[in-house]
């Protein structure tokens, strides 16, 4: 007798039929979880069309701005020799020795620079020797070239022999001043940080990690090639940062976690959040008279670039700074909305989405918390010259400096936070769309109840069915 009850649903739109024939007795429920542990169940035609209508326009519509505000690369300029615009070359300390700090006219501060930086003390940058640095052009037309530079005690970078430098390369300077040093060559170990974080990914997630890492450097390439060379061109940032930001959005979602509704759903709530976000930014960042002109770096970019948007490029910053955690918010509701319904394949939308939001209520405390103190760690030398200063915090939070971050930070968690609610309504609602029971009576109303319904309307069907069965 309860054959005839899963060959109807066994055929229908894709359905399980595990889940039609574990309610056949009083513990399916208690099973029915296994489902989620597998492949995302396919859902109807129906609704799959419904979700293509929404997405197919939308994604076309991101191709298409891609094509029309392509850059073609960055726009050349005359180097002004300035911070990060004066040319680079490779170089190496060929030989370090200890010289006497008089005999190379070098005097030491008498002072503790800003309070002992360095970990220096008065009396022993004093007392310590200078170093005599040989540094060799391993770059460059000049290469096999050397030089000498004096280190003081007193100063915060110290050499190695041996080291790998990048120097710093005045053209039209002297010979003799042509080269200073302006760093230190971090390539080896920021390459072994890069592996020992690919390798962990890929240990601990697989094949999702091996995905992950692939979505990482589309997005990385999308960011360098498209977002970066396109505000350059003097594009309007924020269109830039909305077609990119969706570009990179629909790339890393479905190539992680698969072309699904499920997925889609995820893609929805993400790209809701994205606009709110861009919505807010721009009227507070307005409304606060930001101008983004924060830094010697955004001033130098002004001067080489006067078309740039400087008050767009803050903005395009806050929505691209959002795009990540707004993903992993919207993929985690989405998911447990779709494992809490295969869990209890009778609830409806209104409980799908009221259990969906207890787990996302945890997870809004733990996210705006992280996207807070990764903005507060960012800022923290900032916040220390505040400190220093013995500024009032309404001061402090008064400045433009610091009023940037605080604007950033809280149109970011406003965005986060109301992806959750609505992320988890638009899964609900989809779920429960596709997924409803078709065999709602058959616990309470015995085998009598899924012979007479057809699987289009065998929920009202089996509902009328639970009075007879009731009364006898």
């Amino acid at each position: 007798m309860d054959s005839p009850q899963a060959r109807p649903r066994g055929g229908n739109d894709g359905e399980d039929s595990g889940i039609g024939d574990s309610r056949g007795h009083s513990h399916g429920l208690s099973h029915a979880h296994g489902h989620g542990h597998g492949p995302v169940p396919p859902v109807s035609r129906h609704l799959r069309k419904v979700i293509a209508a929404i997405l197919l326009p939308f994604g076309a519509a991101v191709v298409v701005g891609l094509v029309l505000l392509w850059p073609g690369g960055a726009p050349g300029h005359a180097r002004s020799g300035v911070g990060f615009d004066q040319q680079t070359r490779d170089g190496k300390v060929a030989r370090l020795v200890d010289v006497s700090c008089a005999s190379v006219n070098a005097a030491p501060s008498t002072t503790d620079p800003a309070g002992g930086s360095g970990g220096a003390t008065t009396g022993s940058a004093t007392s310590a020797p200078c170093q005599k640095a040989t540094i060799e052009v391993t770059s460059g037309p000049d290469r096999g070239s050397t030089y000498t530079e004096i280190v003081q005690p007193d100063q915060t970078r110290r050499y190695t022999e041996g080291e790998g430098v990048v120097l710093a390369y005045a053209p039209n300077a002297p010979p003799g001043m042509r080269y200073s040093v302006t760093d230190v060559d971090r390539g080896v170990p920021l390459a072994l940080l890069a592996g020992i974080f690919a390798l962990a990914v890929v240990l601990v997630g697989r094949l999702r990690g091996l995905t992950a890492l692939i979505a990482l450097g589309i997005s990385f390439a999308i960011l360098t090639l498209f977002i970066l060379p396109a505000i350059l061109h003097g594009d309007n940032p924020l269109l830039v940062a909305v077609v990119g930001g969706s570009a990179i959005m629909l790339i890393a979602l479905y190539l992680c976690h698969g072309l699904n509704a499920r997925t889609s759903v995820a893609v929805l709530g993400t790209l809701c959040s994205l606009f709110l976000i861009g919505l807010l930014g721009s009227v507070f960042i307005s409304w606060a008279r930001l101008t983004g002109n924060t830094s010697d770096e955004t001033g130098l970019i002004h001067n080489l670039y006067p078309g740039i948007q400087i008050k767009g490029v803050l903005l395009a910053g806050v929505i691209i700074g959002s795009l990540g955690v707004l993903d992993d918010v919207t993929v985690t509701q989405t998911a447990a909305v779709w494992e809490l319904k295969d869990a209890d394949p009778g609830a409806n939308w209104r409980k799908l989405y009221g259990a969906g939001m207890r787990i996302g209520r945890d997870h809004i405390a733990s996210v705006v918390n992280t996207l807070v103190m990764a903005y507060a760690g960012a800022a923290l030398p900032l916040l220390l010259l505040f400190s220093i200063a013995r500024s009032g915090v309404l001061r402090v939070a008064d400045s433009e400096l610091v009023a940037e971050e605080i604007v950033r930070t809280l149109v970011g968690s406003i965005g986060l936070v109301a992806s959750v609610p609505l992320t988890t309504l638009l899964a609900a609602l989809v779920v429960s769309a596709d997924r409803r029971p078709r065999d709602g009576g058959s616990v309470a109303g015995g085998p009598g109840a899924a012979p007479g319904a057809r699987p289009a309307n065998g929920h009202r069907r089996a509902k009328g069915t639970r009075q007879p069965t009731g009364g006898g």
